[in-house]
């Protein structure tokens, strides 16, 4: 019998499942719209309990339309965004009307003010995040949870990464994945180790004095097989069988690296091609035999995506999501909105077909540009700045509030966003991490233009992997390794995904044109940050 694979993905506002094959072909793919809640104090939120569901129906969809029988299915992976689970608390993690809301969603920036106080400690353990900790992690969000709802937060049974509460509800075993703990938590797994001083150091000696049994005492690499494979309940709700192996799981952007950055018939080599996941956020996977240690990009990460190998992550906490800000604000965005419906695509799929067909070529479109220069930081910079409090600079925009200023904006925006890419590499490069290919992935950079525009922003050929869905096929690989289809995650990689094609960046004119546009964002980006240094004073004392 025919062996075949699930890949789970629960991203910020669905949850999809794959079933492959074992040379990495899908056969069916089904999603399931999940909730968020946000409130205007910049809380965002969701239900564990509606998450699973929906992966449980959307794994049974899938397998339903890839027509293969449920003891064909040999194992299971997850993937998921780094959100906060606060599992068996007596209420949730903001409004007490809601206790349904027991996830803190990864793009929550509550715990600023605990990220701050815990960077002043300069703690030896920082050096692995960067040297600055961010509010996205763990445990600024563990002790702002601690110090604003101490109750609920006393009475927590465990608090989990979403990846592994995942893998927890279909297994019940309570192994962390060594890349969660790694990048989110500050687990040390080059020395297989928490570190108590640290959590002593910054307010959560309770996790140390209770030996971390509540954050995990037992970390393993991805794609490890947990417990006995899936449970009865949760077999029964997916519709497979109870014991399907299910591997320990990854963050949704680690999953896109997996799925991308050794494929066959590129350089089949983790260390030389930088992982790019495009999605809501954007995340930057580089991986490296050393520790290379890059100031403000997290890292470096032992064992946290390719078992034996460290990683340096960078990336914007809006990409997708920053396009989306920037076309909102415009007033033909609307108008455009309706009108892509009506053609059955999505507002950037239209605007980058609209941009084609005036330019020409993709490599062209940064003319349609003009003047219009976007420096997307809505949600501070991730990378290599680790500035939460950054913010977003529109310059250039004239009175025009067509079609056509609308795809200009567009363009400037995907083009900004090339250039805080083309930061990252070159900040590493200065640091010993050097790459020659960025593989994409991510809902977001779908559409040729998107490619084209990076490889040109960025200087750097862009893979094309043949398999549409590249996180779904991550998370796969993890349930092939966990089922034993492949040996490890190095083998599985190359076997199971495939480069089918490359955008190779311009020169010339076009190489000219990004590299003035590249000058001017660093520009408008620094005087940014000086003028928001310059007026904080001003407006603390007024406040």
């Amino acid at each position: 019998m025919d062996r075949y694979l699930i890949g789970v993905d629960v991203g910020t506002g669905s949850a999809r499942a794959g079933v492959f094959d074992a040379s990495g072909e899908m056969l069916a793919v089904a999603k399931h719209d999940i909730l968020i809640f946000r409130d205007d104090r910049g809380h965002v939120e969701q239900s564990s309990a509606q998450i699973w569901d929906a992966v449980c129906a959307c794994v049974k969809d899938a397998v339903s339309l890839a027509a293969v029988p449920c003891e064909a299915i040999a194992g299971i992976g997850f993937d998921a965004t780094c959100s906060l689970v606060v599992q068996g608390a007596s209420g949730g993690v903001g409004d007490r009307a809601h206790p349904e809301r027991d996830i803190i969603v990864w793009m929550d920036h509550r715990a600023v003010a605990q990220a701050r106080r815990i960077n002043a400690t300069k703690h030896a353990v920082l050096a692995y995040v960067g040297g600055v900790i961010s509010p996205e992690m763990e445990t600024p969000k563990l002790l702002w949870l601690k110090e604003t709802l101490p109750d609920i937060y006393a009475s927590a049974e465990n608090f989990f990464d979403l990846t592994d509460f995942l893998t927890w509800k279909a297994t019940g075993a309570l192994d962390r994945s060594s890349c969660t703990v790694t990048c989110k938590w500050t687990y040390l797994a080059h020395a297989s180790r928490w570190d108590e001083s640290y959590f002593r150091s910054i307010g959560l000696d309770d996790l140390a004095d209770d030996g971390f049994r509540r954050i995990g005492t037992h970390v393993v690499d991805p794609g490890t097989a947990l417990g006995d494979g899936l449970c009865q309940a949760a077999a029964a709700a997916m519709g497979l069988s109870p014991g399907t192996a299910v591997g320990a799981g990854l963050i949704d952007a680690h999953a896109g690296g997996i799925g991308t950055v050794a494929a066959r018939g590129g350089a089949e080599d983790a260390s030389s091609c930088l992982g790019y996941v495009f999605g809501t956020s954007s995340c930057t996977m580089t991986t490296t035999a050393e520790p290379r240690f890059v100031p403000g990009v997290w890292g470096p990460y032992f064992s946290a995506m390719v078992p034996g190998m460290w990683l340096n992550e960078g990336g914007q906490s809006a990409a997708g999501a920053a396009i989306d800000q920037i076309l909102k604000l415009h007033p033909y965005g609307e108008t455009a909105r309706a009108e892509a419906c009506r053609n059955g695509v999505s507002l950037p799929q239209w605007l980058a077909q609209r941009a084609l067909a005036s330019a020409g070529r993709p490599s062209q479109a940064p003319y349609l540009a003009g003047q219009l220069q976007v420096v997307p930081e809505f949600l501070g910079n991730r990378a290599p700045f680790a500035d939460p409090s950054a913010r977003a600079v529109v310059m250039g925009l004239g009175m025009e509030d067509g079609a056509e200023s609308l795809v200009a904006l567009y363009v400037a925006g995907l083009c900004g966003l090339g250039y805080g890419l083309r930061q990252i590499i070159e900040t590493q490069a200065a640091n010993g991490v050097q790459i020659s290919t960025i593989s994409i992935s991510g809902g977001a950079g779908t559409h040729p233009l998107a490619r084209q525009l990076l490889a040109d922003a960025t200087g750097r050929s862009v893979e094309v992997t043949a398999s549409p869905e590249p996180v779904l096929l991550g998370a796969a690989m993890l349930a092939a390794v966990a089922s034993r289809t492949y040996r490890d995650l190095p083998t599985a990689m190359p076997a199971m995904s495939a480069v089918i094609g490359r955008c190779e960046p311009e020169t010339g004119a076009i190489g000219a044109l990004h590299q003035a546009r590249y000058q001017a964002f660093l520009k408008i980006q620094a005087l940014a940050r000086q003028v928001r240094d310059e007026m904080q004073p001003l407006l603390a004392a007024t406040a």
